[in-house]
């Protein structure tokens, strides 16, 4: 599993493209309303599936343990949502929090770990 991290609107995806070959049939976009698609090519928007998670009362990094053979070769993206102002909700704290921790475990299990940051990939492991 390749693991890309970053930004909002930091080129990310378009990353995913170029690097690892992916095509627009290959992606799946997770959404608050509808979780995760396991198994396609390419996972974007990770923390909108957190925040599903969040809530519907479920955790994100147990549910991604729970299927592990049906994303180890895929490409994962997360936007960075974990950093800077911590949100005054307790549900928004949660969010981020448990976005954090499932991007902790997820870059702890990756073939390769990058950053994009104004379009620079930044490789960290």
């Amino acid at each position: 599993m390749d693991f890309i991290i970053g930004g909002a609107y930091q080129g990310k995806l378009d990353y995913a493209k170029k690097q690892f070959g992916v095509t627009d049939e290959q992606i799946f976009t997770c959404s608050e309303t509808d979780g995760i698609r396991f198994g396609a090519r390419c996972i974007h928007r990770l923390e909108e599936f957190t925040l599903w998670s969040v809530r519907n009362g479920k955790d994100a990094t147990e549910i991604f343990k729970g299927h592990e053979s049906e994303w180890r070769g895929s490409v994962l993206i997360c936007c960075d949502i974990f950093c800077g102002v911590v949100p005054m909700g307790a549900d928004m704290r949660t969010w981020r929090e448990m976005t954090g921790r499932l991007c902790a475990y997820l870059s702890g299990e990756a073939e390769s770990v990058t950053r994009l940051f104004c379009g620079l990939p930044q490789r960290l492991a």
